[in-house]
Order: structure tokens, then C-alpha cells, then sequence
């Protein structure tokens, strides 16, 4: 367990690692044979397996259950992988914990992360037990569900925490499966930076012609490690076939990604990042500097339309305020998405701003 404890370390030698295999343990054959192929690749630390998978439709395959178990204890005997499963319920977990020559791992899926009653079972079920948990994030884009199944989990005591980043489900179709929403993660990762997270590329894509490309962002922005979905014939998978790589894609894919380091010894780099920052810092100020001084003349423009009973929003005024700053932007080379989307914060505290005094008619 020591060894797993190195690997879950932030500061860990074996950053970024991988975890591999199947999304869905099938049958004893297929287990061993993935494992034993995806060991060959050593960047791979963690075997997972689903044993049961909580699936949108009950006639889907929804896993061998803890037969799998006895499956995965093949895998800690014949290989030098840890394992991982999913757990959804008490029940699940109490399972793994009866098989724990079977399970080093468990994780939490982004249904279960999605629910706080089932996360504060889970973490109920947990409390006392010295094992690592790994907690994906929600299906839907709400960093306070994330974020509160961490603090759950902490709250019962779990020391090994790590996050999962897997994307979040669209609201309209995309080419992959699941939209990364990257910032998300980030933020998650601010809240909690002692945690590990790692990438989820397959989930995220939904098609492995795209894994490498999710995968290389992911480690660009220093996740670290990956999750990826293994199957030793992936055509005659149960579940997730089109997302799932054949061993020797895997080891082909982990060639060719960039692992990146964290910091650089070269103190000429070093240096001169250091000043590329100073400049960043200082026109950053500048920056805030100047939009107090935009708030303080939206709160006289705002006084001035109450006086003269005016209502706030101008429809000609906002329509011209989108196009030049857009031409200007675009001037400037700044993509023309990014100048919108900061327009559109800054007017909607600008409104909020005038509604404000609008409603306090004795502001002074």
C-alpha cells in the first residue's frame, strides 16, 4: 500500500500515471488476458474493471457483479497492477471490502457524485477504512456537487482522495461524447490542491479516435494521470465498445503523447518566466484598475437614468457597445468569442449595478 500511497502523491516520481482497462469486466478470460497485455506498458499503474455499472436502461449489461472480484484477485496474483472498481451503494462497497485481496481501489461514478444521499452513504459506509477513493465528477456541470462529495469523503475520514475529470453531458449533441469544460476542473482543483486529479479521455470522447487529443490536454495542463479505457477486444465489448483501445493501442498511444514537466531546472527559463509573470501581474492590475473606474461611472449613468426615470437597458447602446468592441478585438488579434464573452460579464454587472440603485432610490 505504500507504493499506492507514492502514486496517489501530488510531488509522486510516477506523475502522470495511468490507469487502464476495460470499462466493463466481461468474463475471466478477457480480465486476465487485458491485464497481463496492458502490464507490458509501464507507465500503467491501476487496473479498473466494472463489476457493476449503473446503465440508463436495465436491459443493457449491467455487469457480472462480485463474481468480477474473484477475477481481479487473478490480476493482483499475476501481475504488479493495482486494481480499481466502481461502488454505487453500501452494498457495493461492503463487498469490495470483503474482497480487499481484490480491490486496492474504489471509485465513485458521476451518477453516484451527481446524488449527496448516495455519496453520504458511501462515505457512511467508509468511515474508518484506510482506503483510497477516487471521485469522478457529476454528470452535469455543477462544481458544488463535486465539491461537496470531496468534503463528504473527507468528512468520513478518507486520507487517499483523487478526482476524476470524465467531462460533462452536453445539452445539445457534439462530437464527443461528454464536453471537457476544462475550467471546471481547474476550479475543482484550486479548491482542493493537495488532491490529485486525473483525465478521463475516453468517457470524454466517446469515440477513441479522439482519446490522444483530450489525453495531451490533459497532461499540457498538468493533470496528473489519465484514465483510459483498455479492452482486449474492444468490437465484443458489452459496454462502451466505440471508446475502448486494444492493449497495443494503448501502448501505442502512450508513445506518443508528451509528457510535460512540471518546472524546469534551466534557471535562464526560470528567469525569464519570472519576468513574462511580473508583466502579466502588472497589466492584470491595470486591468482591474480600470474596470473600477468603468463601475464607477456605470453607478453615475445609473443615477442619471433614475433621475430622468430612463430604464436601464439600451438596446441600441448594447448592440453597439458588441460591434465595435468585437472590430476593435479583432484588430487586435483577440478571438472574437473571448472579447463577447467579456462584454457580456462586464454588462451584466453593469446592469446589475444600475438595478441596484434603481431599487434604492435614496443611494446617495
Amino acid at each position: 500500500m505504500n507504493n499506492l500511497k507514492s502514486i496517489f502523491s501530488i510531488n509522486s516520481s510516477s506523475s502522470p500515471f495511468i490507469i487502464a482497462g476495460p470499462c466493463s469486466a466481461e468474463s475471466e478470460i478477457q480480465v486476465i488476458k487485458t491485464a497481463k497485455a496492458i502490464e507490458k506498458c509501464k507507465k500503467v499503474k491501476i487496473f479498473r474493471a466494472g463489476i457493476w455499472k449503473p446503465r440508463t436502461s436495465p436491459s443493457s449489461f449491467e455487469g457480472v457483479g462480485k463474481v468480477g472480484l474473484r477475477w481481479l484477485e487473478r490480476v493482483k496474483k499475476e501481475t504488479q497492477l493495482f486494481t480499481a472498481v466502481e461502488a454505487a451503494i453500501p452494498d457495493h462497497i461492503e463487498t469490495c471490502l470483503k474482497y480487499k485481496k481484490a480491490v486496492d481501489i474504489i471509485w465513485i461514478g458521476a451518477r453516484t457524485t451527481a446524488n449527496p444521499f448516495s455519496v453520504q452513504s458511501i462515505a457512511d459506509t467508509l468511515k474508518g477504512v484506510d482506503i483510497p477513493v477516487m471521485i469522478k465528477n457529476p454528470v452535469n456541470p455543477d462544481i458544488g456537487l463535486w465539491s461537496g462529495a470531496v468534503e463528504r469523503l473527507m468528512k468520513a475520514g478518507i486520507k487517499q482522495l483523487a478526482l476524476i475529470h470524465r467531462g460533462f453531458s452536453p445539452f445539445v449533441k457534439t462530437n464527443m461524447r461528454n464536453i471537457p469544460k476544462w475550467e471546471l476542473a481547474i476550479e475543482l482543483r484550486s479548491r482542493f490542491p493537495e488532491l490529485p486529479i486525473i483525465n478521463d479521455p475516453s468517457h470524454i470522447s466517446g469515440n477513441k479516435k479522439y482519446i490522444h487529443e483530450i489525453a495531451q490536454k490533459a497532461l499540457n495542463l498538468n493533470f496528473n494521470g489519465l484514465m483510459i479505457e483498455t479492452h482486449n477486444n474492444p468490437s465484443k465489448a458489452l459496454s462502451d465498445a466505440h471508446q475502448q483501445l486494444t492493449p497495443d493501442e494503448l501502448i501505442e498511444l502512450i508513445k506518443n503523447l508528451k509528457f510535460r514537466k512540471q518546472n524546469s531546472e534551466n534557471q535562464e527559463f526560470s528567469d525569464s518566466l519570472e519576468q513574462y509573470r511580473e508583466q502579466i501581474d502588472s497589466i492584470d492590475f491595470q486591468l482591474l484598475e480600470l474596470l473600477s473606474k468603468r463601475m464607477s461611472i456605470i453607478e453615475n449613468i445609473g443615477r442619471y437614468k433614475l433621475e430622468n426615470n430612463v430604464t436601464i437597458f439600451q438596446l441600441k447602446r448594447w448592440l453597439d457597445i458588441v460591434k465595435t468592441r468585437k472590430e476593435f478585438g479583432k484588430l487586435l488579434n483577440l478571438d472574437e468569442i473571448f472579447i463577447k464573452k467579456i462584454i457580456q460579464r462586464v454588462h451584466k454587472e453593469s446592469i446589475r449595478k444600475q438595478a441596484e440603485i434603481m431599487n434604492n432610490k435614496n443611494i446617495s
